[in-house]
């Protein structure tokens, strides 16, 4: 299987963060981004964070015993509206792990300003939704770039 690259970094604060840009297709009719929008700028954030850790959504799936993730819980709140063209920098931070669940603290910002962010317990769960524990292998691997201890 060969790996899809990465566009983010982790920095030396354990943060990880990934360049977005924002396309008409982001947009309302005003040239403002949809509210919906910055859910998915979230996902990337997220999705990338773990690719760069080597964890790849395919290889849960081939696993064999295939596992995903899906999000429980997410809180967002709006700071300030991004607009088409801006440059935008997703931050993600991994923050606990018990169980089958993680917890994800997530930044949007443009330059300085910050824009929005999220709060976010994610589960890992088996092909039928039910909940299983996170691969230990996971666990470490978040460990190193968390922001709290992690615990499986």
């Amino acid at each position: 299987m060969q790996a899809t690259p990465h566009q983010g970094y982790w920095s030396s604060d354990n943060t990880h963060r990934l360049p977005v840009r924002v396309y008409y297709e982001d947009t309302d009719f005003t040239g403002v981004v949809y509210y919906a929008n910055y859910l998915k700028f979230f996902e990337r954030g997220r999705t990338d964070a773990l690719r760069c850790l080597g964890v790849h959504h395919a290889a849960l799936l081939e696993a064999e015993t295939p596992l995903g993730f899906a999000v429980r819980k997410i809180t967002v709140e709006y700071e300030r509206p991004a607009r088409i063209d801006d440059a935008l920098l997703v931050a993600t931070q991994f923050k606990a792990a018990k169980g089958a669940r993680f917890e994800i603290l997530q930044q949007i910002h443009k330059g300085e300003q910050l824009i929005a962010k999220a709060g976010v317990e994610a589960v890992c769960i088996d092909l039928s939704g039910r909940p299983k524990r996170l691969p230990v292998d996971l666990v470490e691997r978040l460990g190193d770039f968390s922001v709290d201890d992690l615990k499986a």
